[in-house]
């Protein structure tokens, strides 16, 4: 019989939680779950409950914290709107292959099917599956299992290919007394790539003549991103990381090449396609990483292909790889590191000049009367190496991609949040939540003016849990940017929907209690920067640039012409 004294199930998830190292959750309050938040009062010296102002922007937060941690995400939302509003964070999660748990307040359990008070099936919702919102739903019935669906969750969101779990809590289950005892941490088992399989990388090595890899997803710690290095220094591979997982290789390293997402480098798009061997470690090759399944053609790419990934059910699911290996980017990248590489290697001029690409790209012509080429090279210049960057979704975050060099995982940890998911709003609460984990650390977002307001509410989360390095730059073009592109592209100067009607963002951040400054011009920027280094608080910088300046690359004007000479 268990020894544990009984007190109610909520206090025993807030006990389960601790026991777990989670010291941070995110939510907005509900009644549903009362009994949980007076357990995380009982606790709340082991364990910080930080209020939202919307369940998206929690969702976000606890996305964030799951890939600065390694650990899930803990978000807390009340059952019915609480749930549909977290959805968009539960949905990140899934596509960024991030950790992360879902509690959700639940009706009673003696008016569960009736279709009570804000009541909905989460298992419905949620859909567990290969295209769903999350890695497993479940509703815990019984008090005395509460700390077995709890470890179970945990178990689920870090093992193979991290992702979310949804737990629904009825609440009269919450308030039920109950002796189970709290179960030990959860450590995700490892999976190492088979001997032979590593002969195979090896041999398809010696036959390759334009090798290059490309790195990222979920599941590397400082020590995976250092063996990943020096199995590219062995071998001289060059390497690329996947769509918004810039962080997973040193972009300063001599055999980095580049982003391998939205608004590639024409260069390295083409030495994809040109190469003869791909090895892909722990990127899903989505739509965004293969350019819309064109770099590596589906199903058979034209290039061999070795693919490495911690979830089965991703190996296979759209390319015929020549390889396919299962193994966590922890165990796959120090099994890589110990294959021997012959003392003479045919590609030591291909990596030299990936490389070469790569550096030119960060070249850009001038642009006036703001260049955010050069917004985004002074932030890097004037900030600490280790600082946080985060976006949303929008043709802003180009050029942070673009312009940014990320020092790598093996350095400081994660040092970019950004959704693969395409997710607008997530980059304020996700600074917010870096800013709150990591005090130590500085956190810049870079958001666009639709992107922004979809979250910026969180401003308020931000100043009430006492956040002091943390910067948002928020462009303001008057548009959703994106949608306004391909408009042109599509439609040539027949625009709907796009435009947008912004308030003055720098008063609206002084209303938080944020430092603010407005900018248009680029000589102002730094400046401005260095007023809010000054501040010592949390700041908001304005900048107003011009509509037809819409990506890195191009303008709208050009897009619109080109599009009209092609008759449409």
């Amino acid at each position: 019989m268990s020894m544990n004294p009984s007190r109610p199930a909520g206090h025993a998830l807030v006990e389960a939680l601790v026991a777990q190292g989670i010291d941070t959750c995110f939510g907005v309050p509900g009644e549903s779950y009362l009994a949980v938040l007076d357990g995380l009062h009982l606790h709340r010296d082991r364990i910080r409950f930080v209020a939202c102002r919307q369940e998206g922007g929690a969702a976000f937060m606890a996305e964030a914290q799951g890939k600065l941690t390694g650990r899930p995400g803990i978000c807390f939302a009340t059952r019915g709107p609480g749930a549909t509003n977290a959805s968009i964070g539960v949905h990140t999660a899934f596509q960024d292959s991030t950790p992360l748990i879902l509690f959700v307040g639940q009706v009673a359990s003696d008016q569960r099917d009736r279709e009570a008070f804000q009541e909905l099936d989460y298992r419905q919702m949620f859909g567990p599956g290969t295209l769903g919102m999350a890695k497993w739903v479940a509703e815990v019935g019984s008090a005395d299992r509460l700390p077995e669906y709890v470890a179970r969750a945990f178990h689920v969101a870090l093992q193979g290919r991290p992702g979310p779990v949804v737990l629904a809590l009825p609440e009269d289950m919450l308030t039920t007394p109950t002796a189970a005892p709290v179960l030990p941490r959860v450590t995700p088992a490892s999976a190492w790539p088979a001997p032979g399989a590593l002969r195979e990388v090896r041999t398809l090595l010696l036959q390759s003549r334009r090798p290059l890899v490309i790195a990222g997803g979920s599941g590397w710690t400082a020590e995976s991103a250092a063996a990943l290095e020096r199995f590219a220094e062995n071998w001289q591979l060059p390497v690329g990381c996947g769509f918004r997982f810039q962080d997973t290789f040193d972009n300063r390293h001599a055999l980095y090449m580049g982003d391998v997402g939205i608004g590639i480098n024409p260069r390295l798009a083409a030495r994809i396609r040109e190469a003869d061997l791909v090895i892909a470690l722990g990127v899903r090759l989505g739509e965004m990483t293969t350019g819309g399944y064109t770099l590596l053609e589906a199903p058979r790419p034209r290039q061999k292909l070795v693919h490495v990934h911690a979830g089965a059910e991703e190996l296979g699911r759209v390319y015929a790889a020549d390889l396919l290996l299962q193994a966590g980017m922890d165990c796959a990248a120090k099994a890589l590191e110990s294959l021997t590489a012959p003392t003479e290697l045919p590609w030591r001029e291909h990596a030299l000049a990936a490389r070469a690409d790569y550096e030119a790209n960060l070249a850009a012509p001038e642009v006036a009367p703001l260049d955010l080429a050069v917004v985004m090279k002074t932030l890097q210049r004037r900030l600490p190496e280790d600082t946080v960057w985060t976006n949303g979704a929008g043709n802003f975050s180009g050029w942070l991609h673009r312009y940014v060099r990320y020092p790598g995982l093996r350095h400081h940890g994660r040092t970019q949040l950004a959704p693969t998911s395409g997710a607008m709003g997530y980059g304020l609460p996700a600074a917010v939540a870096a800013a709150l984990l990591q005090p130590h650390r500085t956190v810049v977002n870079i958001a666009g003016d639709g992107d922004f307001l979809m979250t910026g509410q969180e401003l308020a989360t931000a100043t009430g849990g006492g956040a002091r390095r943390l910067l948002s730059v928020v462009v303001d073009n008057g548009t959703y940017g994106t949608i306004r592109m391909h408009q042109e592209r599509e439609y040539p100067g027949r625009v709907s929907g796009s435009d947008l009607s912004n308030p003055d963002f720098a008063m609206l951040a002084r209303a938080y209690g944020w430092h603010a400054d407005f900018v248009d011009r680029t000589e102002q920027f730094e400046p401005a920067l260095e007023r809010w280094l000054a501040a010592d608080r949390p700041g908001l910088l304005h900048l107003r640039l011009d509509p037809d300046v819409i990506t890195s690359r191009t303008t709208l004007g050009a897009i619109r012409s080109a599009a009209l000479q092609a008759g449409r």
